[in-house]
């Protein structure tokens, strides 16, 4: 298969990947029936204002509301307002916007409705510090959290404990209202607690367990923080709370769900496609590492399957920061995977976030093809040493092998695909 042919296929799957999570295809078969009181809608996160405009185009009755999404990810909506706000570290917008939803929710009685629109990017997106603490407060762990390799939902479960309106508060806010949550999953195993740090629903975990974290990972705390984490004053709402017991969770669209669309693609192609998971975590330099010994397998020794075919996976890695370049955890673990492909003839690759900025670059992600090293080295970049200095999008910008596709108005994780052809080594 010619480089131009695996680069089309690539991209026709991880654009059907996205498509799959777009809120016009996933929101309209899960609205409610009209409540006999006011329907308020509220939401946060990167696809949040997509999925405001889906429901604005279904719904025919009464309704207003706030959301709030990322600088750039705003639509237009008619009864909805849009807020933008910075991700992925919090600023005055998003607390801003976070008062005001959180304003909007109260005095409600039992016939109204509350629709929840959230999506990932919420957790900085929807800001607003417990008492005591403040917006630099929560910048300052959020920048910690970023560089330390902590997994989504470590760094989740300390967001809900520094937070006024995280880990169910918002929910019981809410009350005695009904609470319908409408969520598209960005993380690993689709765990609502994890999705926007969990506004809406109850939330198990324990300062203690925040606590743990920190001490895990070796973070420092504004002495605030650590006040509350300590003094147990950040505790969030715990599952059976009587606040909660009206709030209803639906998860819309999964990683899942846009990996098994990419893997439809493949197939129409001729090209057996086999999903290895969709949640999977760790290093993103160490996952490149494992799916190339993987794909050598395919290609070498046709285990476990044969060739040619498509290897799709999702999830979200971490990136533990030691270097001063340009990040992306997906074009890091797609460098790993070529420093350990060495060239291979036979295998092409794609790695993304679906929400199309990976890291803080408005960058998707990048290709992998098996001349990849040999266009570095000719242009005076060593590949291991872009890697050691965490300088993924450097060097992929330099081949021109960056993939762009702008706001997806969604966000579903992380998408990886790798091709394995029958192409010799």
């Amino acid at each position: 298969m010619q480089t131009h042919e695996a680069r089309s296929l690539l991209r026709k799957m991880f654009e059907a990947a996205i498509a799959a999570a777009q809120p016009a295809q996933c929101v309209p078969q899960h609205l409610p029936e009209p409540p006999r009181g006011r329907l308020i809608v509220i939401g946060a996160g990167k696809a949040s204002a997509a999925m405001a405009r889906a429901l604005e185009e279904t719904w025919s009755g009464e309704l207003s509301g706030v959301v709030v999404t990322r600088y750039g990810y705003a639509v237009p909506c008619r009864r909805i307002e849009i807020v933008e706000a910075a991700h992925p570290v919090p600023d005055a917008a998003g607390v801003a916007a976070a008062q005001r939803i959180h304003a909007l929710v109260q005095g409600l009685d039992a016939d109204d409705t509350v629709l929840c629109l959230i999506s990932g990017g919420g957790s900085s997106l929807l800001a607003l510090p417990l008492a005591g603490l403040t917006l630099a407060d929560k910048q300052d762990v959020n920048r910690g959290l970023l560089k330390s390799g902590a997994s989504i939902s470590e760094m989740n479960c300390v967001r809900r404990h520094l937070s006024a309106i995280k880990g169910g508060r918002l929910a019981a806010a809410c009350h005695p209202a009904r609470v319908l949550n409408l969520m598209i999953s960005d993380v690993p195993g689709d765990n609502p607690i994890d999705i926007a740090s969990g506004p809406t629903v109850a939330d198990p975990s324990t300062c203690a367990d925040a606590l743990a974290i920190i001490r895990r990972y070796g973070i420092t705390l504004p002495p605030a923080v650590l006040d509350i984490l300590e003094s147990g004053r950040g505790e969030s709402i715990k599952p059976g709370d009587a606040h909660l017991a009206r709030v209803e969770t639906r998860l819309i669209a999964t990683p899942q769900l846009a990996l098994e669309a990419a893997a439809g693609v493949a197939r129409q192609a001729g090209v057996a496609a086999h999903i290895l998971g969709d949640a999977i975590e760790g290093e993103a330099r160490d996952v490149g590492k494992v799916m190339a010994g993987i794909a050598m397998q395919v290609a070498g020794r046709g285990q476990p399957f044969t060739t040619p075919c498509v290897l799709l996976s999702g999830g979200e890695t971490t990136v533990t920061v030691r270097g001063n370049g340009r990040g992306g955890r997906n074009v890091e673990f797609l460098l790993a995977l070529a420093v350990a492909l060495g060239g291979h003839r036979g295998i092409h690759a794609i790695a993304g976030d679906t929400d199309g900025v990976d890291g803080q670059e408005e960058i998707a992600g990048a290709w992998l093809a098996p001349d990849t090293l040999a266009r570095a080295w000719a242009k005076g970049i060593r590949p291991v040493a872009s890697l050691d200095n965490n300088d993924g999008h450097g060097f992929f910008e330099a081949l021109g092998d960056s993939v762009i596709t702008g706001p997806t108005l969604t966000n579903v994780n992380d998408f990886r695909a790798i091709l394995v052809t029958n192409e010799p080594p």
